[in-house]
């Protein structure tokens, strides 16, 4: 005779101290920034160029800026984001996160003070480094604090969702600039919304300031660090034996994310006033349209990485929960770009709030998968070369690629011939990251590498 027993439950997880809540909270207001400081750009970047080179949007000058600010900063990000890696590993995760964040929100309130593209352009470009380096220090510092694989996969999703809510945040204040900006203290001896949008962007450094004693380091970096077995960083050893392969995929896929949403998402804010519902409204009815369809895109986002949070604990496979944004995308983004994104108001605003939720929950991803696939003293370094040259400096780089096509592109209007280049590039880099997702390898185990 034979019995059963009920399975006998695994120990309970404690729940979060108050540093650990602390913690999040810091990693939490950096992403959320981190987004909010990027996307400001394709808000502000019309207003900013009327205003500082008086270049006439749709001429080839004004698509020249428009590339130099979208690109330019991508690639200073990348190189120092590239170094900032290597300081991690080597300095410690909280020391680099920490000046990482004040130098993006303190370049920010500089640019507010513009007075030429040229000068806007030198402090996007530190702007852009600040936000580079800090998302490889903290999903280093969150992934080595929180050593158990489902808590650590929670933590990664659940903060990175902040990302998007930066991205709203942006949005948001760009309305109420616009709104208010007459009631507002005069900046350079005018009341402009652009620049009343990127003074909001040293919010990030006030409570940083305060609670940066009470952050710790982290534990696996700080033991290793003091017993004296912690390995240089090294670049030259990303390419040796089984992480060749990690880093040439992790590489070319984050390049591709980055592709979509610099080489298409981004642009959306300058097709909008091409849309029949908007061509005949005044200027100033036009920025508020244009606000509401970013906070769409917005709330894509944030669904997106929401949705990756939930699932990056449930799929075991890597590959398969990339795809689940991935397939729904490659049919998307044509389909939004090339039609909606000329035709209809309403079209664009659901297209583009489901192309933002495919695009961005992959950001999502890497945060949550490149701490798995390197060890200690080359997590920092992995990560920073797979975001900062994939992404940062080649992904950003469609920016450029999609402004270029726009005059060989047909079409009636600028915005037009822009959404028609957008739809070539963002479905390109769509099926080129499909496509490598077949190479990308799979963790061997839950546990981070030692």
């Amino acid at each position: 005779m034979t019995t059963s027993s009920a399975p006998t439950p695994g120990p309970a997880r404690r729940p979060l101290t108050l540093t650990e809540w602390l913690i999040c909270a810091v990693a939490a207001l950096g992403f959320a920034f981190d987004i909010y400081e990027l996307l400001m750009l394709p808000l502000i970047v019309r207003p900013a160029l009327l205003e500082l080179s008086g270049v006439t949007p749709g001429t080839p000058e004004f698509s020249h800026w428009v590339g130099l600010l979208f690109y330019v900063p991508a690639l200073c990000g990348g190189a120092f984001g590239l170094l900032g890696g290597y300081l991690t590993d080597l300095f410690g995760r909280r020391r680099v996160l920490v000046w990482s964040i004040l130098l993006y929100a303190f370049s920010a309130l500089a640019a507010a003070y513009s007075t030429s593209p040229e000068m806007l352009l030198f402090f996007r470009c530190t702007t852009f480094v600040g936000v580079s380096v800090e998302f490889v220090a903290a999903v280093a510092w969150l992934a080595e604090l929180f050593p158990d694989p489902k808590r650590r996969e929670a933590v990664l999703g659940g903060t990175q969702a902040f990302s998007s809510l930066g991205g709203l945040m942006v949005t948001g204040a760009y309305f109420l600039a616009v709104t208010y900006a007459d009631s507002l203290p005069a900046i350079l001896g005018e009341h402009q919304a652009w620049r009343y949008t990127l003074v909001s962007g040293v919010i990030p450094a006030l409570p940083l300031i305060l609670i940066r004693p009470f952050l710790p380091e982290s534990p696996a970096w700080r033991e290793k660090k003091a017993a004296g077995t912690l390995k240089r960083p090294s670049i030259a050893a990303l390419f040796q034996g089984d992480l060749r392969k990690t880093t040439l995929v992790t590489t070319l896929m984050f390049a591709c994310s980055y592709g979509a949403a610099f080489g298409a998402i981004q642009h959306v804010p300058r097709m909008v006033p091409g849309l029949p519902e908007v061509v005949d409204l005044a200027r100033p009815a036009q920025e508020k349209v244009i606000s509401a369809v970013q906070a769409w895109q917005e709330f894509g986002g944030l669904t997106g990485r929401v949705l990756l949070a939930i699932l990056a604990v449930v799929v075991v496979s890597r590959r398969r929960l990339l795809r689940i944004f991935q397939v729904p995308g490659l049919v998307l983004v044509p389909f939004v770009f090339y039609y909606a994104a000329t035709s209809n108001l309403g079209m664009l605003k659901w297209g583009i709030f489901l192309v933002g939720l495919m695009t961005v929950a992959q950001f999502s991803f890497w945060g949550n998968y490149l701490p798995r696939v390197y060890p200690t003293h080359l997590r920092g370094t992995g990560e920073g070369f797979a975001a900062n040259v994939g992404g940062r400096m080649i992904g950003t780089s469609a920016a450029l690629v999609t402004t270029t096509l726009v005059g060989y592109m047909p079409g009636t209007s600028p915005p037009m011939k822009l959404a028609y280049a957008a739809a070539i590039v963002g479905t390109t880099v769509y099926l080129v990251g499909f496509t490598a997702s077949f190479f990308l390898p799979e963790p061997k185990e839950q546990t981070l590498p030692d």
